[in-house]
């Protein structure tokens, strides 16, 4: 027998009350505020529009190339050859710009990937289990708060005769995670004391399944947030290191080399095309990562709300 009339009218509520009961996904809040938020998709457009240029640029120039120096070509203002002129030794500031915006974003990602992932498991350890395990856990966290992390930083990079990009994103995340750790044991902490939790220990759930498909879920939001507001951080301290002369070595471009040209008093008055590129670029995309957290961040606030 087909469906009655009132039958269709059941089915037709149901799915209704199914709809309305089911919140947007945080992807979708995120979109949604992005697009509501002027400066946010600007900067969302923006920061793509950079990322995409730099990524594809950065393929069309070979780096041993780019770091050979010519003494014929020694500052000479941008031209044909050279758009974007040369530095002291003779080398194009344009492929240095795109291979080193690409080194620094490589390392500031790699920093903050590697930050949240040891950030959420030790604060979910500490907050979930309690007790001497987060009295241990948060006493060797403040320990390592205590530590001047950015004179560490620099002795480390300069006891080591040769180091690369994975081992300076090493040495920089090793002191970069226990911010995050504390943030994710708060809110572990009050997942933890609800009443699903309690549940699923009263099921015999194992405390790992509970700990990273229970409680993770309900907190992932604001791994989200923390996680885009530390990309501009820790890209920012990547572009300070090397400025100062500690972070990526000589002969591996980065945007920090680039804006220490500005350093010397005859760069910074008269070949502005050495430091200026750089310089604008980094601030762009800090610029860009922070208003593009910041909708993200209102959109973690208004899935705790609908939650």
């Amino acid at each position: 027998m087909g469906k009655t009339k009132s039958d269709k009218d059941m089915d037709v509520i149901n799915k209704n009350t199914e709809a309305v009961k089911q919140p947007p996904s945080f992807a979708k809040l995120i979109w949604k505020e992005i697009c509501y938020d002027k400066f946010a998709l600007f900067s969302f457009v923006l920061f793509i529009t950079i990322m995409v240029t730099v990524f594809i640029g950065s393929l069309l120039f070979d780096q041993g190339e780019t770091n050979k120096v010519i003494l014929s070509q020694i500052n000479k203002p941008p031209s044909d050859k050279f758009i974007l002129g040369t530095d002291a030794s003779g080398r194009g500031i344009l492929g240095q710009l795109f291979l080193g915006a690409r080194n620094s974003f490589l390392i500031a990602f790699g920093v903050t990937i590697l930050c949240a992932i040891v950030g959420v498991f030790v604060g979910l350890l500490a907050g979930f289990f309690g007790g001497m395990v987060d009295v241990v856990i948060m006493r060797f966290v403040d320990f390592l708060d205590m530590l001047p992390a950015l004179m560490i930083i620099i002795v480390i990079v300069s006891l080591i005769p040769k180091y690369n990009v994975l081992t300076f994103v090493l040495i920089m995340s090793a002191f970069r995670w226990t911010g995050n750790a504390r943030l994710i044991r708060a809110k572990t902490l009050q997942q933890s004391n609800l009443d699903y939790v309690s549940a699923s220990k009263t099921l015999g759930t194992g405390n790992l399944v509970i700990m990273f498909r229970e409680v993770l879920p309900n907190i992932v939001s604001i791994v989200v947030v923390n996680t885009t507001l530390n990309l501009a951080a820790n890209m920012g301290l990547e572009t300070g290191l090397t400025f100062l002369g500690f972070g990526l070595p000589f002969n591996t471009p980065s945007l920090g080399t680039l804006i220490s040209y500005a350093a010397v008093p005859e760069n910074m008055q008269n070949r502005p095309w050495q430091w200026i590129p750089a310089s604008l670029l980094i601030v762009v995309m800090m610029l860009c990562i922070n208003f593009i957290g910041q909708a993200v961040k209102r959109a973690a606030d208004a899935k705790q709300r609908v939650a």
